[in-house]
């Protein structure tokens, strides 16, 4: 007899969160640490929604059944809660824990379960939940069980793509006006600064439209957590390319300045193309944010100890990017040579947006060189 190894007894964890526990053998470049350990539910008939671009999607057309999927282009594998909570004793590192719903029915009174347990173990924990499947009673629940920060995974950062990307576009469940709806009542329940929205960068927005967006959530009392897009093996969008590093650059340290209330949207300037040219700040103010290098790390959830505990070492690029300096969220402090070549990236506009269609989604972006 098979054992349905599912939510609330098993959970996916991160690759990265299998090799702090000591789950799995490996070792991070460059000596990165993770700090927060990732736990993602589970179940034999997967997540309902088919979002264009994400490895749990039902609309990802590989031979595989959906526990064997990847996310966010590495390995989850599935292990018992009471295993992972065994090993967080031993473990130094770990300073917050995520709890990552999927679209699925079972899911919210799951992660309750899971949160509770949890609480045993650390006071910090974060649910990174699904609004579709959730109401604001359920978040108070929520911090009831035990979670002090909530996340969102909004991911697009207009009405049109995140229709044409999660919604209606790919015949999903999710809608924009319940994911903001949803941050409106998560701020109310867990406090300002206590949310943080996911955005990907490059789905097919302008570098304008995501930095008015990461003003939207700020104004809220959200913070934003970035992502560079990078294309999974049998979705939809597998054969869109990631943005440039320019724009990845620009994005991340305008999300900074904004979260940091050093500026706004409305004080930076943007080309013809969208493209931020000036962040409205004095240039020696700019200068000494752009050398800590703190903009490029990881944008996550804080622990007691740090501002982005959750640090995802290599999560949206591989080790070879990293090699070749094209890290895109550096998992720790980037050195005074990362600065010099992240320097030289934001100045970098040598690709251009065009727009193309990928299977029949208008208005993502392609990039052509700027001849």
């Amino acid at each position: 007899m098979t054992i349905q190894q599912e939510s609330p007894e098993y959970v996916r964890i991160s690759l990265a969160a299998a090799m702090t526990l000591g789950l799995v053998n490996g070792a991070f470049f460059r000596g990165a640490t993770l700090y927060c350990v990732n736990l993602l539910l589970t179940y034999s008939n997967g997540c309902v929604g088919r979002c264009a671009y994400c490895g749990l999607s039902r609309s990802r057309k590989l031979e595989k059944i959906w526990t064997d999927y990847s996310f966010i282009r590495v390995d989850w594998p599935t292990v018992s809660l009471n295993e992972v909570l065994e090993r967080m004793d031993s473990c130094p590192y770990v300073e917050r824990v995520c709890v990552s719903m999927v679209t699925n029915r079972r899911a919210p009174e799951d992660c309750l379960t899971i949160v509770r347990r949890l609480r045993k173990k650390t006071d910090s924990i974060s649910g990174l939940i699904t609004p579709t499947i959730i109401d604001r009673s359920w978040l108070e629940e929520l911090k009831r069980a035990g979670a002090d920060k909530v996340g969102i995974a909004i991911d697009a950062a207009t009405p049109e793509l995140f229709d044409k990307l999660r919604g209606k576009g790919v015949g999903g469940p999710h809608r924009w006006e319940k994911y903001w709806n949803t941050v409106e009542e998560a701020v109310d329940v867990f406090g300002r600064y206590n949310v943080g929205v996911h955005l990907i960068v490059g789905l097919g927005e302008t570098e304008e439209e995501m930095v008015r967006c990461i003003q939207t959530a700020y104004d809220i009392g959200a913070l934003t957590h970035l992502f560079s897009f990078f294309p999974e093996e049998g979705s939809i969008m597998e054969e869109h390319t990631q943005p440039p590093i320019g724009q990845y650059r620009r994005i991340q340290l305008a999300r900074y300045l904004i979260n940091k209330g050093l500026t706004s949207a409305d004080n930076m300037r943007f080309d013809n193309f969208g493209r931020l040219i000036d962040f409205g700040l004095e240039k020696d103010v700019l200068d000494e944010v752009i050398e800590s290098g703190l903009p490029f790390m990881t944008s996550g959830c804080a622990s007691k100890k740090r501002d982005n505990a959750c640090n995802r070492p290599f999560s949206d690029y591989t080790p070879y990017h990293a090699l070749i300096g094209e890290m895109r969220n550096y998992p720790f402090v980037p050195t005074k040579d990362d600065i010099k070549l992240i320097r030289r990236q934001l100045q970098d506009y040598s690709n251009i947006p065009v727009k193309v269609w990928v299977d029949g989604l208008e208005c993502l972006f392609g990039y052509a060189e700027h001849i």
